[in-house]
């Protein structure tokens, strides 16, 4: 296989369930994309958007009603032997033996591949040396999701499926275990593919974006690229000491929104097309008007923002 053949390439791919009351339900409805290797490529939307099935699908966990995929150049399902030898998937914890030290689950898993990665090394790399003889259940949250990481990667897999690896982790952990993620990626150059519904974990990890709703792909490309969709892409934020007169702001070029922020401060937003030209004339607009401008801030809009606008209702989990 060449760098230059997707890691992962999805085809038209259709997947129904049978309905409870009868017919079917197509959870993911003519998706196509493609991964390149080396990328951190992230599936953002909500829970039951078809997000999971996608992946089982692509893994070979899962047969599709309709539709191709190929992992590495072979497919899926027809070379699924080929396939599972060559990527690693994340389980969730309680897939794992109770009873088992974490080096025993890893010796264990590693057993099943024609070649493995030692727990010594696996565990170094998310910082679980000192926990190698504790067991899953001696863990916190974190330390869990980190050990459920690196035991998808026991057979050193060219590409890594995580399916949510933060849900349910506070603000540190997750951050740490973005850092863990990001480390393997750029350090190792595995590919990774991952579902998140957390809109700061796709901005900060992934180099590529798929936004799907309904079981559908309704947007594809980089964070800033999703965001740059938008009519207004960028945020002029500012503080000032006294009221000002917004229908006088609405009216400096590319400005298409002016917003009053409610946080009890005379605070305020400008939502612009091109941030370089509104700066010049909000600086100028503000000197000429004697307003002194305080905490001042650029920055693009928002994935929440993007997929609102997409699919008109706001992320739901």
């Amino acid at each position: 296989m060449t760098q230059s053949e997707p890691a992962v390439e999805v085809r038209d791919l259709v997947k129904e369930f049978p309905a409870p009351g009868g017919g079917t339900i197509r959870a993911v409805d003519g998706v196509s994309f493609s991964v390149r290797r080396g990328e951190i490529f992230g599936f953002l939307g909500p829970n039951g958007a078809g997000k999971t099935t996608t992946l089982e699908v692509v893994e070979g966990l899962a047969s599709p009603t309709s539709g191709q995929t190929f992992v590495l150049g072979s497919d899926s399902h027809k070379d699924a032997a080929r396939v599972k030898s060559r990527i690693g998937v994340q389980l969730q914890a309680a897939a794992y033996f109770d009873h088992l030290r974490l080096d025993e689950i890893l010796e264990l898993f590693g057993s099943f591949y024609p070649r493995s990665v030692s727990p010594d090394v696996l565990l170094a790399k998310v910082g679980l040396s000192e926990k190698r003889r504790a067991r899953l259940k001696e863990l916190s949250g974190g330390q869990a999701q980190r050990f459920s990481i690196v035991a998808a990667m026991v057979n050193d897999p060219e590409v890594l499926f995580l399916d949510e690896p933060t849900t349910g982790l506070d603000p540190q952990a997750r951050r740490h275990l973005w850092d863990v993620i990001g480390s393997i990626n750029r350090e190792e150059g595995k590919t990774i593919v991952l579902t998140t519904h957390y809109m700061e974990e796709a901005e900060l990890l992934c180099d590529r974006v798929a936004i799907i709703d309904n079981g559908r792909i309704v947007a594809l490309d980089t964070p800033l690229g999703l965001v740059r969709q938008l009519p207004a892409a960028y945020r002029i934020a500012f503080a000032t000491g006294r009221a000002i007169d917004e229908e006088d702001l609405a009216r400096l070029p590319g400005v298409a929104e002016v917003a009053a922020l409610p946080n009890g401060e005379r605070r305020y937003e400008l939502r612009v097309r091109d941030p370089q030209a509104t700066l010049f004339a909000f600086t100028t607009w503000a000197r000429d008007r004697q307003v002194a401008l305080d905490d001042v801030r650029v920055s693009p809009a928002t994935l929440e923002e993007v997929f609102l606008s997409l699919t008109g209702h706001a992320l739901r989990e």
